[in-house]
Formats: C-alpha cells, structure tokens, sequence
C-alpha cells in the first residue's frame, strides 16, 4: 500500500470510504479475513473504524500484534462514540421535547 497518508487521512474523517477503497484497490482485507467477505461487509456497516484499524493493523504472517490490538481497541472506542455520542450532545442543544410548528 503506497498511499499510507492518504488512507489515514481519508480514514479519520470517512471511515468507510477508505475502507471501501482498501478493499477495491489492495488485497489487504482479502489477507486480514483469509478471503472472506461476510464479516468485512458487516465491519463496514456497523464497525467501520475497528474494521479499518484491525486491516491496517494486521500482518499476513503474524497476525495482530499487541500494539495492534491497542490500535484495534481505540478503533471500537471510536465507534461507540461516533455511535453513542449523538444523543447526549443533542440534549445538551434542547432540541428534546422542541415541536416545529
């Protein structure tokens, strides 16, 4: 993958479209998931910045070092925010409870 600062740009801001674009344009979600495309799919629906951390994170012959699987973990935490964070920060504004006319 030659395009290493692109591909943390991208993903910072749009995690699925540089995975999306991992997939298309390298083998390296082929080699993370042994081939498969069931549970990359879902990562992307559901998971996009843990499945994206875990293919930047894996090695074909060792697999997922400690560090990485630290780098793995920041990625869940980052979707359960982008995921649980709305709601709050909603509240916060009032729009609960507000009716538009």
């Amino acid at each position: 993958m030659g395009c290493g600062c692109l591909l943390v740009l991208l993903g910072s801001a749009f995690p699925r479209i540089a995975l999306v674009l991992t997939w298309i344009l390298t083998s390296r979600v082929d080699l993370a998931f042994q081939g498969d495309w069931l549970l990359p799919l879902g990562g992307l629906i559901f998971l996009p910045y843990t499945t994206l951390f875990y293919v930047i994170a894996y090695a074909p012959i060792v697999g997922v070092s400690t560090f990485g699987w630290i780098f793995v973990a920041v990625g869940v935490l980052l979707d359960l925010a982008s995921l649980f964070g709305g709601g709050r920060e909603g509240r916060r504004r009032g729009w609960r409870g507000q009716r538009a006319y």
